[in-house]
């Protein structure tokens, strides 16, 4: 068993009179890790299924004596898929508020999906940790340095979703990937957002696939895809929120000639990004390792910087002639500047970020040193 990071932190979280919002991609694990936590408690949890029509029946009526004899002794309150419940943020606000001592965890597939329907009434009463799929700091625990260099191509093409371990056939792997986005991970803007060309929107996701490491246009896709500037902005912004895809904007704070106002998208996983375009080759046999490598490496970085809750803006920089670096972090005023390489190149600091900044720290992150950056 792989143990999640979030384990711990939802464990002390749940002494707390507050309202947990689980969220993530569909399949990352959030109910087995629910689970986990649910055994932990024992007698003092009550587990709901929002998808459960009985689940709607018994918490419709929505005053507190109905939920003091629904939840009795019960200190913790599970309610997975929560987004199918009716004005559940009102009924979940009336039980915090009213029924001590009390926490209650509550999930769903994307941000926007149990934002939107637990919403304004708990302003102020919550609580949000987000579950990626497995992260190689999980993963540390049980390997040591040369398994880890074994399995890094393969974790590069099939990715990191927990049930990618369990399967030894690449073409096994492949078919799972395949079923995991025609039907789960596009399903909730499919189900949630009026979404009138499905296929435009894996379209888009096909052109980005093939521009990691690179500045987007909303104008050139849009002409690409015979839609709207608009339109992409809207795609891009939903795929975020159902945790597809993720943003980095420009850093910028002293020179004029920095690019700022453009941004780069990256895939939370790999073998999602190889599945919309159907390569599994290993990496002897492919042209793009470094977006593979660069993918990687900033998703991992990001699962690391959330899960040891580091308070990090994260950019990257690049200027008008050209001189640029992949990753720029942000940490209580001090700069931290990374160049993401697969081979262990020499690189150099480029001259103009190193005279705009020089107080910044600047490594370079190889395929030889990169476990420090994403396990610590």
């Amino acid at each position: 068993m792989i143990n999640r990071a979030l384990y711990q932190q939802i464990i002390a979280d749940c002494s707390r009179q507050k309202v947990t919002l689980l969220v993530g991609a569909r399949r990352v694990g959030k109910t087995e890790l629910l689970l986990r936590v649910k055994n932990h408690l024992a007698d003092a949890c009550l587990w709901l299924n929002g998808e459960d029509e009985d689940t709607e029946r018994i918490l419709e009526e929505r005053t507190v004596a109905n939920y003091k004899r629904l939840l009795q002794n019960k200190k913790l309150l599970i309610i997975d898929e929560a987004q199918y419940i009716k004005d559940i943020g009102r009924k979940v606000k009336l039980m915090i508020d009213e029924i001590k001592p009390l926490h209650i965890i509550i999930t769903g597939s994307s941000s926007f999906d149990l934002q939107q329907t637990a919403g304004e009434p708990l302003v102020g009463r919550t609580i949000t940790r987000q579950l990626y799929p497995i992260a190689q700091m999980e993963l540390a625990p049980m390997e040591n340095s040369l398994t880890t260099r074994q399995n890094l191509p393969e974790r590069l093409v099939f990715g990191s979703y927990p049930e990618i371990f369990g399967i030894t056939s690449l073409t096994e792997k492949e078919e799972y990937l395949k079923e995991l986005i025609n039907t789960y991970l596009l399903k909730d803007l499919l189900v949630f957002e009026d979404i009138r060309n499905p296929q435009k929107l894996k379209d888009l996701l096909v052109l980005l696939a093939y521009q990691i490491g690179r500045e987007v246009s909303f104008e050139e896709l849009g002409r690409g895809l015979g839609i709207s500037k608009n339109t992409v902005e809207r795609y891009l912004d939903l795929l975020s929120k159902v945790f597809v895809l993720y943003k980095r904007s420009g850093y910028s704070k002293n020179l004029r000639k920095e690019v700022v106002k453009s941004s780069r998208w990256y895939f939370t996983d790999n073998g999602v990004r190889n599945t919309l375009i159907n390569n599994f080759s290993l990496l002897p046999l492919r042209q793009d390792v470094g977006m593979l490598w660069e993918n990687y490496l900033l998703s991992e970085r990001m699962k690391y910087n959330a899960y040891t809750r580091h308070s990090v803006n994260s950019y990257f920089w690049r200027t008008y002639d050209q001189q640029e670096i992949d990753l720029i972090e942000e940490q209580a005023g001090i700069l931290s500047a990374y160049e993401i390489k697969w081979n262990a190149a020499q690189v150099r600091i480029p001259v103009a970020f190193a005279k705009a900044y020089p107080a910044a720290v600047f490594e370079v992150m190889n395929q030889n040193n990169y476990p420090s950056f994403i396990v610590g």
